[in-house]
């Protein structure tokens, strides 16, 4: 476990050496990083109390109200994740893990990172109720870091680079939301960042194993000398033999075209045409503006949320990352969110008509005549159940 923890911080460590605030380097978008914070807004967060939580001078912040977090709306469950924090000599707060969005115990709802002095029965770095670490020196007011390798029962954080703590839980939480408190004092964060672990891949770049063509109708689907999945001509789908409820979906994507439609659908009824939700691919803008997507926009939920802003570009690879977590969705175009959706529908077996939870198979679209995409890096890590 440490020797892995060591060589995963040393590749992060190389990419954050040339990124910028808030925003992601090339290398880590392929590698499959997301943002979970634009540097800009409270987009794809929840505030579970009236705490003063936001944003400034490129950092989320808090210094006063009612003890909370501050939530993601999309779960997670094995991943990399890392967070930059600077509190105050006295501030207690923390970074909460695979959390409930109400966290009633630190034991049993969460994995509760502390910040805080080192006179607190569990100082900087620290789990609550789980185990308390006194090693690590408090920089006060400055910049910290933590980077958290969360695999299973297991969860490996660095504190400034330092390996701090390995943690193995034999009752172990799989899957829940990342959370920022405020219990008291002010703290500000930033360059919050997360890399999916465990996925497998769906596309074996070698031939359609796992996916049937039986409505490919007008559509090609082929795999080129290169190892993609390239699809032209429309309307038709190619389909998964697998089927996925509450999943974290990334692949990259080529746009062999301008403004052309394409997306990928989600909790089909297997075996029936494109029933299912659809989150799109469609590059276009309208009067060049990336905030006004043309057709609902690539990431978004169409015609349920449009994309909150065009990120990526035709004839450019680019990634998508795609989460369902019970009736929750979300998006990242090139490790940017933009779509965060919840299905307030009554049930119906069909996602067209209403909430679908049940699994469902997988569907990438033909759309017409001008269909030219290319997938590549195709791979899946299906939610463990909530206990």
């Amino acid at each position: 476990m440490r020797t892995l923890a060591i060589v995963l911080l040393t590749a992060i460590f190389s990419n954050v050496a040339q990124a910028t605030e808030n925003q992601l380097t090339q290398q880590q978008i392929h590698d499959g990083w997301i943002s979970l914070f634009d540097g800009e807004t409270l987009f794809g967060w929840h505030k579970t109390s009236d705490a003063n939580w936001r944003v400034a001078d490129g950092t989320i912040r808090v210094s006063e109200g009612p003890m909370g977090i501050l939530a993601t709306t999309s779960e997670f469950a094995d991943y990399q994740l890392h967070v930059e924090f600077r509190a105050a000599a006295e501030t207690n707060s923390g970074v909460f893990l695979r959390t409930a969005m109400q966290p009633k115990s630190a034991a049993t709802d969460c994995y509760e990172l502390n910040i805080a002095p080192p006179s607190h029965t569990y100082p900087t770095g620290s789990f609550v109720d789980r185990i308390k670490i006194d090693t690590v020196q408090p920089k006060a007011d400055q910049w910290r870091s933590f980077e958290i390798t969360a695999v299973g029962d297991k969860i490996c954080v660095h504190l400034d680079g330092q390996l701090v703590v390995e943690y193995k839980d034999p009752k172990p939480r799989l899957r829940g939301h990342i959370g920022l408190q405020l219990n008291s004092g002010p703290i500000a964060f930033r360059n919050i960042r997360l890399k999916p672990l465990s996925t497998t891949p769906i596309f074996n770049g070698k031939d359609l194993a796992g996916w049937n063509t039986d409505l490919a109708e007008k559509s090609r689907f082929e795999v080129t000398p290169k190892g993609e999945l390239r699809v032209l001509d429309g309307k038709g789908q190619i389909e998964s033999n697998g089927r996925y409820g509450d999943f974290i979906l990334q692949l990259e994507c080529f746009v062999d075209g301008d403004g052309l439609n394409s997306g990928i659908f989600f909790r089909c009824i297997p075996g029936d045409m494109m029933m299912g939700y659809e989150s799109q691919i469609h590059n276009g803008m309208k009067d060049g503006d990336p905030t006004k997507p043309q057709d609902c926009g690539t990431g978004g939920i169409f015609r349920r949320q449009n994309a909150r802003r065009i990120v990526a570009s035709d004839h450019e690879w680019f990634s998508k990352t795609l989460i369902a977590n019970g009736p929750h969705m979300a998006a990242w175009v090139n490790g940017y969110q933009v779509s965060d959706w919840t299905d307030d529908r009554k049930p119906h077996e069909n996602p067209r008509k209403g909430l679908r939870l049940k699994p469902g198979t997988l569907a990438i679209q033909g759309h017409d005549p001008t269909t030219d995409f290319r997938f590549r890096n195709m791979r899946i890590a299906e939610l463990p159940e909530e206990k």
